[in-house]
């Protein structure tokens, strides 16, 4: 009894480090959180060479993932949940200022928020959407926040009606079930041309802060290899086709105070996850 008492326990502990060696092998899976700036299908398929490079370069499994909306978004990625998260200015401000994040890089293209109208609407100015429906991306989105400010700096106060992706927000406003939309100039230039064609500015902003690529603190070991893995897809047939096709014309480092400039609009995302 004592002999298999002690060849079962043997057996178990045995058993318990080839499980350890096991685990121990499996790298942990690398993850890319990327806004929802538009569908998921659609974030998918945009990020796809960019995930294939950083597998090969980090020899580690990596994924892409979103999340419902912008407010989701900013709780996972200051729950650490992401490795590299990818987001407009003001929420990458927020990650670097209350989670430690550090910034990579960004887009070479300038990046703007846009008010949709359709094309064949009587609205002109700002003025003429007053007490109509207008659309916004979600409560965080930075998009929506600069609209929000904008549509207050010429005395429209009426609450926005929130939707989930870009192109939600010109189909409804084609479909007359709201007079305007904001959304982002790249999102626009990424619907399709007959969609494109249907519908005008109202208005576009100034530059601001666009997507950024913030690196989470447990990765900074790594960063000068992810750095170079970044900078490697940038210069790739396959990097080239992908900042081309989205309008992006590539990546650079981000200007001194370029994230500091976000502080307002972080402020208000830390107020609405409050």
């Amino acid at each position: 009894m004592l002999n298999f008492s002690f060849s079962r326990r043997a057996l178990m502990a045995v058993c318990l480090l080839l499980s350890c060696a096991a685990q121990a092998q499996t790298p942990a899976v690398f993850r890319i959180g990327v806004a929802p700036h538009t569908s998921a299908r659609v974030i998918l398929e945009m990020y796809q060479p960019l995930r294939v490079q950083l597998e090969k370069a980090l020899g580690t499994p990596v994924e892409v993932v979103t999340a419902p909306d912008f407010t989701e978004y900013a709780r996972r990625m200051l729950r650490q949940e992401y490795d590299i998260a990818i987001t407009t200015g003001h929420q990458a401000r927020l990650s670097q200022t209350d989670a430690e994040y550090s910034p990579l890089l960004t887009y070479s293209a300038d990046f703007r928020a846009v008010a949709l109208v359709a094309g064949n609407s009587p609205y002109k100015s700002v003025k003429d959407v007053k007490g109509k429906p207008i659309l916004g991306l979600s409560p965080t989105s930075l998009v929506t926040l600069w609209g929000q400010h904008w549509l207050k700096q010429n005395g429209i106060n009426e609450p926005l009606r929130y939707v989930s992706a870009s192109d939600s927000v010109a189909r409804l406003v084609l479909a007359g079930e709201a007079a305007a939309g904001f959304t982002s100039l790249a999102n626009y230039q990424s619907l399709s041309r007959d969609l494109q064609g249907q519908m005008r500015f109202l208005v576009i902003s100034d530059p601001l802060a666009g997507r950024v690529y913030m690196l989470n603190k447990r990765q900074l070991a790594r960063k000068s290899q992810i750095d170079a893995a970044l900078l490697s897809f940038g210069a790739s047939p396959e990097g080239k086709v992908y900042f081309e096709k989205y309008m992006l014309e590539g990546y650079r480092k981000l200007k001194p105070k370029e994230l500091e400039s976000m502080d307002p609009y972080a402020r208000e995302v830390r107020q609405t996850l409050q």
